[in-house]
């Protein structure tokens, strides 16, 4: 997957210490993708919007 363009973000609940983040980028059309901020060449997650959307609202309730 070509994620040429991404623009990559960071929860502004990740702080500044440990370095323990992802970065997603959904600025892309069709996709969402995930990467580690520490490793930002290595290998990233891509999702369909609708599947990242479940995940987040998962995420959220627990």
């Amino acid at each position: 997957m070509d994620l040429i363009g991404a623009s990559w973000r960071k929860s502004t609940r990740s702080g500044s210490g440990g370095g323990n983040c992802v970065e997603v980028a959904d600025n892309l059309p069709g996709v969402v993708g995930v990467r580690d901020s520490k490793d930002q060449a290595g290998p990233m997650l891509t999702f369909e919007p609708a599947a990242w959307r479940a995940f987040i609202w998962s995420a959220k309730r627990h």
